[in-house]
């Protein structure tokens, strides 16, 4: 962190601003909006300045800049085009431990001016730490447009009804329940907008005499394959409106990240023929969490439908009536292979893809003469351990012994590795990886050199492709 973040009261503050252009002008609006008690010096002002001095806004002092203008200032701008008087004043600031800000001089500057989007009072600041401040502006530009205008309004609605809420809701868990509605109300937002002020008050009334559910709910939801850009936008809502997040060892550290910091956090995590947690016991944990009235997220990696045992998880809450709900995510199996650079269907590859687990239940028994058939791609899920038999028995049901195959390590996480060669082969590259990794089998994987486009960050060298390599 190169800047510490901070908000400052200036409500009646003295600050000083040096420079009478437009930069400065500027500049000015900022503090003025701010309450700042403003003192500006230049030698020549714009009529903006003149205008604000008329009305009584600020004070002009007109002349070169002296550092006894310093004198019990909160902070200063410098904002001239003259090198040698901002190095005066950042030089004189300094020596009266007063924070000053240099106009695009990051180097002479003790706090920055960060981009703003003006909801008050919600504030939200955006820098680059002065490195790129036209990609700050873009940001902000960007949550402009995603941030709606009524959003000071609702804040400051909130703010009212702080001292109710204390006092009807108990409980925590309630009055958590109770903001989310209100800060989610599409109603109540509209009729902010609208500044129809009986109307907000009949929502909030009813929200408060509406009961709240003394049963909790789950939500199921699919973190995606490892890189947090793919969770989705409800995936990420869901986690962070969460109680309780029950999650695996598939679920990167990253969309952890995005977990609401003061929701519990249950690892439950398993891994192919070796449960830190048994299943029964999981579908236990989420019925006994709902059932204390909590909002629980169940967090997997992938999509929570495809061999992510999420369907036995929903049939336990079914049959003790737990409201559930199903959220899907990226499946690894299309986010290891588009970050691979292999489609998994293609013209003159496959018209179909099948997706199979490895490590399917002891009596089951797999379709090889099918899976081994022309004009198709498979992928199988935790299939390290099954690796040679995968081999031997798509070999001898007829699926040539050259035909490609890759195995994704990490896939699409910045530890992205992939190995690839021939099916002859699969048994020996197995033991080139660690899980998680995916094996896809089919000639699309022969598309990979030509489509690759992924660059891992695993070895430090920003624009290099992942680690590839290939055997034979």
């Amino acid at each position: 962190m190169d800047y510490f973040p901070i908000f400052c009261q200036l409500q009646n503050k003295a600050c000083l601003l040096v420079g009478g252009g437009e930069v400065a002008e500027r500049k000015a609006r900022l503090l003025l909006d701010a309450g700042a008690v403003v003192t500006v010096n230049a030698c020549e002002f714009t009529e903006q300045f003149h205008d604000w001095a008329e009305q009584g806004q600020l004070s002009l002092v007109s002349g070169e800049f002296a550092p006894e203008l310093l004198a019990e200032k909160w902070l200063v701008i410098a904002a001239t085009d003259q090198v040698t008087v901002n190095a005066l004043v950042y030089q004189s600031a300094n020596q009266q431990r007063v924070f000053c800000n240099v106009v695009d001089d990051p180097k002479r500057t003790s706090f920055i001016m960060p981009s703003i989007i003006d909801r008050s009072p919600i504030m939200i600041a955006i820098s680059s730490g002065g490195k790129a401040p036209v990609l700050a502006r873009l940001l902000r530009e960007k949550l402009e447009a995603m941030l709606p205008q009524h959003l000071g309004q609702l804040a400051q609605l909130a703010g009212h009804l702080r001292q109710r809420v204390k006092q009807h809701f108990a409980a925590m868990t309630d009055r958590r329940r109770f903001w989310e509605k209100l800060l989610t109300h599409d109603r109540l937002a509209q009729s902010l907008a609208n500044e129809d002020q009986v109307q907000v008050e009949q929502h909030v009334e009813q929200l408060f005499n509406a009961p709240l559910s003394d049963r909790g709910e789950v939500v199921l939801v699919g973190a995606g394959p490892g890189d947090a850009g793919l969770l989705t936008l409800k995936g990420l809502q869901q986690i962070q409106q969460a109680d309780v997040v029950v999650y695996d060892r598939l679920v990167s550290d990253e969309v952890m990240n995005l977990v609401r910091r003061d929701a519990e956090r249950i690892f439950v995590g398993k891994e192919s023929g070796r449960h830190t947690v048994p299943q029964d016991q999981i579908n236990q944990i989420l019925l006994q969490q709902a059932q204390q009235g909590k909002r629980v997220v169940r967090l997997k990696g992938g999509d929570p439908f495809i061999f992510g045992r999420g369907g036995e998880e929903l049939e336990t809450l079914a049959d003790y009536d737990i409201p559930f709900s199903v959220v899907p995510g990226i499946t690894a199996a299309s986010g290891c292979s588009a970050y691979s650079g292999i489609p998994l269907t293609h013209r003159d590859h496959a018209q179909s893809v099948r997706l199979i687990t490895g490590h399917a239940k002891k009596d089951s028994q797999l379709d090889w003469a099918n899976l081994a058939a022309e004009k198709q791609t498979l992928v199988f899920y935790m299939g390290l351990s099954q690796a040679a038999e995968i081999q031997q028995q798509l070999i001898r049901h007829g699926m040539p012994a050259a035909t490609p195959v890759a195995l994704v390590e990490n896939g699409t996480s910045r530890h992205q590795r992939v190995v690839s060669g021939e099916l002859s082969q699969l048994a020996l590259l197995s033991q080139q990886v660690s899980s998680p990794s995916l094996i896809i089998v089919g000639s699309v994987v022969s598309l990979r050199e030509k489509l690759n486009w992924f660059s891992s960050a695993e070895h430090g060298k920003a624009g290099t492709k992942e680690q590839v390599e290939k055997v034979g």
